[in-house]
């Protein structure tokens, strides 16, 4: 995307030492703390690395220079993402994550271990749970730190904190967003569109965006381009992975096929079937929908119903809709440099058409 960054390369990079630094410090409190930043380790390999890639652009896109330690202040919002995957597993009691097990599941599997090696031990399903929910604090700890310790001075941190702070809030609301939808058992299309704004849009690409041209002092106007750009742009991001959620390549996205269905995620997908399915359409989705137990057989049946229901063709319209209004405004922005409104452009429709 840019000749003289590699960003992936980089966040990793920052993101290994920050976590050798740690396990120097937890290994002071016990060895068994290992376990712990092992599992950060590996939640933190690979993945799309979007958040820290969009801060970096928005930093570039406020005239900052790459010589500075952007790329390890950007590596903040990939460990707070991990922070809201793991806990976002546990919530849905997931199985898997990028094609390995979830931590909780992680944890409980080596609580089992020892259990049947010592003959004796506590549940490993809630140790595993709780193993989670700890990791999940550890890294909300440390994407605060990640920042705060990045190399930038005082005064751009001090610019910096008023998004960094926004993305943690919004994000936590959207999750419990999320989980009330879950939980009332009906699809209010309202509803899911605040929770795809706030556990999505946001955080993905707007606060990201915000947070790196801060660091560059960014003015106003160029940080309400920005937002022109980033919260259509988050929408049409979640609706894609809303839609990969249930149709994805299992193979390809990490996760088994449904799980979104199994789940009973109330998404905008889901609003929108239920808005206009016919009453047998309905009574069938009503009897399948949240059970975690479907076959694929009946995974296939509720994924008919979206299609004829018209429902999968309307978050593609929404998609393309949504990604227009984002490079609309991008075309309108005021940014630093061309390299900057290339590789944002190139960001939008990466996240958007992806198969990932």
């Amino acid at each position: 995307m840019d000749g003289d960054v590699d960003i992936p390369g980089g966040i990793q990079q920052a993101l290994s030492g920050f976590l050798d630094r740690q396990e120097e410090r937890l290994a002071a409190l016990g060895p068994e703390l290992t376990e712990q930043v092992q599992a950060a380790r590996d939640a933190t390999s690979g993945g799309k690395r979007l958040r820290p890639s969009f801060c970096y652009w928005g930093f570039r896109a406020a005239g900052g220079d790459p010589a500075q330690p952007i790329l390890t202040a950007a590596a903040s919002l990939e460990m707070l993402h991990v922070s809201a995957l793991v806990h976002d597993d546990v919530m849905d009691s997931s199985d898997v994550r990028r094609g390995a097990p979830a931590a909780h599941r992680r944890f409980e599997a080596l609580q089992r271990e020892r259990a049947e090696k010592s003959g004796h031990g506590g549940d490993p399903v809630g140790f595993g749970i709780g193993a989670a929910i700890l990791l999940g604090d550890l890294c909300l700890i440390w994407a605060d730190e990640l920042l705060h310790t990045s190399g930038f001075d005082a005064a751009a941190l001090a610019r910096a904190e008023q998004y960094f702070d926004a993305v943690r809030v919004e994000v936590t609301a959207g999750q419990y967003l999320d989980l009330l939808a879950q939980a009332s058992g009906e699809s209010d299309m309202d509803l899911a569109l605040r929770v795809l704004r706030y556990k999505s849009a946001t955080y993905t690409v707007e606060r990201p965006l915000h947070v790196g041209a801060a660091l560059a002092g960014a003015d106003s106007r160029l940080i309400s381009a920005l937002s022109g750009y980033g919260l259509p742009l988050g929408e049409a991001f979640q609706l894609r992975d809303d839609l990969l959620g249930v149709f994805g390549d299992p193979a390809v996205t990490g996760k088994p096929a449904g799980d979104d269905l199994r789940e009973g995620k109330r998404t905008v997908l889901i609003a929108y079937a239920i808005d206009h399915a016919s009453e047998v359409q309905l009574s069938e989705f009503d009897r399948l929908f949240g059970r975690p137990d479907l076959d694929d057989d009946e995974i296939q049946l509720l994924r008919e119903i979206l299609q004829d229901s018209r429902a999968v063709q309307a978050c593609e319209d929404l998609i393309t809709n949504r990604t227009e209004d984002a490079l609309y405004a991008l075309d309108e922005a005021p940014l630093a440099d061309d390299a900057s409104r290339k590789a944002l452009t190139d960001l939008a429709i990466a996240a958007t058409s992806r198969s990932v």
